[in-house]
């Protein structure tokens, strides 16, 4: 890159910068002596150089601290064309190496050098952001806290070479979405997949238009959860505020990508490893494939996540299988040592992803999607699970084409992710003292459940809505006073403030009713939070309902185990497809 060309960033090829030192297994910037500089080698912030980099075409006045191409200067070796203007450093012809000991894409491009610099804001430049109000979290990730992430796959014929998928006009819907969440130790997670089909409500949603105004989209009963993006004018956060209503878990960001990201970061990786049981010949999406393992790539690996007539029933809750075999795999590759040591293969994938990418605000930018890359670098690959809502067929439809909910399956599991509780055995760091912290915790807490229970009609609450659906501090009542035979209880509306979990306040001289309360609600002992000092008589106590609330008689206990005939796929294991 010369003088003329040094703005302009997409003729930069970084991984002709880089090489990996076998000795050190890191990544070295070689620059030589006629190599453009930075005006300092020092470490500089996430995100940005310690200084502005030399603008481009600009011959006559040098950058201050950067003397002006010297006459004799020679080219870079092999006539590469990396260097702008150049300077010498120390003399002697001598090399100097800048040693990367971080793996992470902010690290490795800003080392001080012009080119490095350039390519990181043109990553930033890549990346679509868009505005989704409150539908999310804002701020960095907090530890001790769970992430969840929603990962949506629309079918908006958009780019290049995507014309003849058919309803090259749709603005697009959220075709395949997952939910992918971080446990809270960043020991494991649980990609949950939702089917497009699924029959939900989708809430009224404040979406930010053009010009800065916020419009309500009203909300929709008996609708197709795909809907949720695009139609009406639904953005990504309406979809985030959908499986929030749906699942009761709170979505802190979403990524969404269209075809070309399973064509271009499959072609980044050098293919994704596939297998499948039976030879495929799949018309609709153009699947051809003999039985046995293949290495798939660019329009042949959109294919293979597209069909839905090459494996199982042929209905979409098959091709989310597929799809989900597709992911694992792909993951494998990405952390594999071919692509960990190849600057060519790591550079091509951060191209691919950064382009392919649309993202809310709280992670748009290279430096936050770093930050979140480091939250979930040391998941093991056998530690994370894909897993499906479990539905049902329609009971409305004479002829199958959506599916509902299937609560005896979906709550359970749904219960297990909002208590963080992993679909598989997970060796956590630090093993012994966390165990002997957890079970101090634990005996802790579990102690609050022992002892003496009020009787039903001598248990005095009060029940405010701090994050359930509407109406839930009311349908409580109700039911507590009703079903379970509580008449000293009262609604007093929305509490002050939301709050992720339900929690119940009481006094000391009030345990009997507490453990009461807690046995009838299947309320976890987490939820329990005794004050220091007793009530007076008739005080009532405070039961707060929190986002995780399903319904009144709905147990909040989170089993340790996923229901019988959950489907599951493991990240660490190869699948042939059938």
């Amino acid at each position: 890159m010369d003088a003329q060309s040094r703005g302009r960033a997409d003729e930069i090829d970084p991984a002709d910068q880089w090489v990996l030192n076998p000795r050190t297994g890191n990544y070295e910037l070689r620059l030589e002596d006629t190599a453009a500089q930075a005006p300092s080698q020092r470490s500089a912030p996430r995100g940005a150089p310690r200084r502005a980099p030399v603008p481009p075409r600009s011959p006559a006045a040098p950058s201050p601290g950067v003397p002006g191409p010297r006459r004799g200067d020679a080219p870079p070796p092999g006539g590469g064309r990396r260097g702008g203007r150049s300077r010498k450093i120390g003399g002697g012809g001598r090399k100097r190496a800048l040693t990367i000991t971080g793996g992470t894409l902010a690290v490795l491009l800003v080392g001080g050098s012009v080119a490095g610099y350039l390519y990181y804001q043109h990553l930033n430049g890549n990346i679509r952001v868009t505005d989704i109000g409150d539908a999310g979290t804002s701020g960095g990730f907090k530890k001790d806290q769970p992430i969840n992430i929603l990962v949506i796959g629309t079918d908006k014929r958009s780019g290049a070479g995507n014309e003849g998928y058919g309803d090259a006009g749709s603005v697009g819907h959220a075709d395949t979405t997952i939910l992918f969440h971080v446990s809270k130790d960043r020991s494991n997670a649980t990609a949950l997949s939702i089917p497009r089909d699924l029959i939900t409500t989708v809430p009224v949603c404040p979406t930010k238009q053009p010009d800065g105004s916020t419009k309500d989209i009203p909300g929709e009963r008996g609708a197709r959860f795909n809907t949720s993006l695009g139609q009406a004018g639904r953005d990504p956060g309406c979809t985030m505020r959908t499986v929030n209503e749906l699942t009761g878990i709170q979505v802190d960001h979403f990524m969404m990508v269209d075809f070309n990201a399973v064509k271009n970061l499959s072609t980044a990786v050098g293919g994704v490893p596939v297998c499948v049981a039976k030879d495929v010949n799949d018309k609709d999406s153009k699947l051809k494939l003999t039985a046995g393992e293949h290495r798939l790539q660019g329009e042949l690996a959109l294919a293979f996540v597209r069909t839905r007539h090459a494996f199982g029933n042929e209905s979409d809750l098959d091709r989310i299988k597929t799809q989900q075999q597709f992911l694992s795999s792909m993951m494998r590759e990405m952390k594999s040592k071919e692509t960990l040591t190849s600057p060519k293969k790591f550079f091509s994938l951060a191209e691919a992803a950064t382009k392919s990418l649309s993202v809310d605000s709280g992670i748009g930018s290279i430096g936050k999607l770093t930050d979140l890359a480091g939250e979930l670098k040391n998941i093991d690959l056998k530690n994370i699970t894909f897993t499906t809502l479990p539905v049902l067929d329609n009971p409305a439809e004479k002829v199958k084409a959506t599916v509902v909910v299937n609560q005896a399956q979906s709550e359970p599991l749904l219960q297990m992710i909002r208590g963080d509780v992993s679909l598989t055995e997970v060796e956590k760091k630090e093993q012994a003292a966390k165990d002997a912290a957890d079970a101090d915790s634990k005996a802790k807490a579990d102690a609050l459940l022992q002892g003496n229970r009020a009787a039903a009609k001598d248990v005095r609450v009060d029940v405010y809505n701090g994050g359930g659906k509407a109406g839930s501090a009311s349908g409580t009542l109700n039911w507590l006073q009703n079903t379970k035979g509580v008449p000293k209880s009262s609604n007093l509306g929305n509490a002050p403030a939301k709050v992720d979990a339900t929690q119940l306040e009481y006094a000391p001289n009030q345990a009997d009713q507490a453990r009461a309360l807690a046995d009838m609600m299947g309320l976890p002992a987490t939820a329990l939070k005794m004050g220091t000092a007793d009530a007076a008589p008739k005080t009532p106590m405070k039961l707060t309902l929190g986002a995780d609330f399903k319904g009144a008689g709905v147990s909040m206990t989170a089993p340790e185990q996923a229901p019988e005939g959950v489907q599951r796929v493991e990240a660490d294991k190869s699948v042939c497809a059938k």
